[in-house]
């Protein structure tokens, strides 16, 4: 059995899937348990990743672990897990750690998290994947009241990556111990800047999207309003001071599944109604 936490997110749903159809029996941990339509032989449970004693039950009978970070709990969760039987974790952390800044809110949840999984004493994988195609969902409102979307940092080339293919390593990496104490850095097939995804959009939707770019004020505007200030002021250091390159494509998707990574026009075509 392995159990998935965050099985309702755009990465811990597709880790779910892409294990339930190698026959493996897994269990999908949300807050409220209600995971939505699951695959066969995939069941749902309630737990709290803040809340540790929440998690507790449903390690039992587990021996591998899909793991999100930056949770208080982490380390009870952990050692819960290890006094279980679990044999196995896999972290969900960013491409933003190698060489990165402990002091950047963003990079320094997640080396702490990888941190927290090394003194474990589980066997470990980390999973540090480049910005993910569905963070293109935020765009859905605008491009429902128009067919123009705006957005920040307009020169930065990212190759994005589907969390479909996120679900596809960790599934292969819970199955195996060959993995076992590596760090593999995923990334999409392509470098695309947002004018770049907004054009492959519009082609998926039929409709002439046009983009553009927010200055870094306005952009600095916009994401004050919607988080606290250290994540605004990480995503600045990665994207305008250039402490980020997420434009590199990396082979690990390919060598690990054995195909290449999906594209964001697969990915568009088949997200197509969100934006509608």
């Amino acid at each position: 059995m392995i159990l998935v936490t965050g099985a309702t997110g755009n990465a811990g749903s597709q880790v779910v899937r892409a294990l339930a159809a190698t026959g493996t029996p897994v269990r999908a941990l949300s807050r409220s348990g209600a995971a939505g339509a699951l695959p066969p032989g995939a069941e749902s449970v309630a737990g709290d990743l803040g809340r540790p004693e929440t998690v507790r039950p449903a390690l039992d009978g587990v021996h591998g672990l899909f793991l999100l970070p930056g949770y208080a709990g982490q380390e009870q969760i952990l050692a819960d897990a290890r006094a279980a039987g679990v044999r196995q974790v896999v972290l969900l952390s960013s491409s933003s750690v190698p060489g990165g800044e402990e002091s950047n809110a963003v990079t320094g949840y997640m080396m702490e998290a990888e941190a927290a999984v090394r003194a474990s004493g589980l066997a470990w994988t980390f999973l540090r994947p480049c910005a993910f195609m569905s963070n293109s969902l935020e765009w859905a409102d605008q491009l429902r009241k128009g067919d123009v979307v705006r957005a920040a940092f307009p020169a930065v080339r990212a190759a994005v990556l589907d969390p479909y293919d996120i679900g596809e390593v960790a599934a292969r990496v819970l199955r195996s111990d060959a993995y076992d104490g590596r760090s593999l850095a995923l990334s999409g097939p392509e470098a695309l800047t947002p004018a770049d995804r907004v054009r492959i959009l519009g082609e998926a939707l039929g409709r002439p999207l046009r983009f553009e770019g927010l200055s870094d004020e306005e952009a600095r505007a916009d994401f004050s309003a919607r988080m606290p200030q250290p994540y605004v002021d990480a995503f600045f250091r990665f994207y305008v001071d250039g402490t980020l390159d997420e434009s590199p494509v990396l082979d690990t998707v390919e060598r690990v599944t054995g195909r290449p990574p999906r594209t964001f026009a697969q990915w568009a075509r088949e997200h197509a109604a969100s934006f509608m």
